[in-house]
């Protein structure tokens, strides 16, 4: 049996904060998605789907918000300056930076940042 990783979910309170920081990252999401209970958005054979808590109660029968940091996505920049103005762009829209860019011991630049709803999402070239 073989396994490929098709699609993260992530569970949103405002579709539209949620997809509002998306788009900040660089994604196309069209601006009527934000009135949806589930969008997905595909890049490069891995889908990333967004579902309201109201979804997420109907698919797992409950839903308790998570408290501590429980999974990441990182996100490949071309180069170094472009992690520093991609975090700088995010901060500047309003979203938590949690850490700004530096230059990582295994040789990466690396930024963190948090969505809407708390996830970590890291920046990296």
């Amino acid at each position: 049996m073989t396994v490929k990783l098709d699609m993260i979910g992530i569970v949103v309170e405002d579709m539209g904060k949620a997809l509002g920081f998306y788009r900040a990252l660089g994604f196309e999401i069209p601006e009527t998605a934000d009135r949806e209970p589930h969008v997905e958005i595909a890049q490069e054979g891995v889908r990333i789907a967004f579902d309201t808590v109201e979804v997420a109660r109907g698919v797992y029968g409950s839903w308790e918000r998570p408290s501590g940091h429980r999974i990441e996505l990182a996100f490949r920049c071309a180069d170094a300056s472009s992690v520093d103005a991609l975090y700088r762009g995010i901060v500047e829209r309003g979203y938590e930076g949690r850490r700004e860019p530096w230059d990582a011991f295994w040789g990466q630049r690396y930024a963190i940042v948090a969505d809407p709803d708390g996830n970590l999402i890291s920046l990296f070239a």
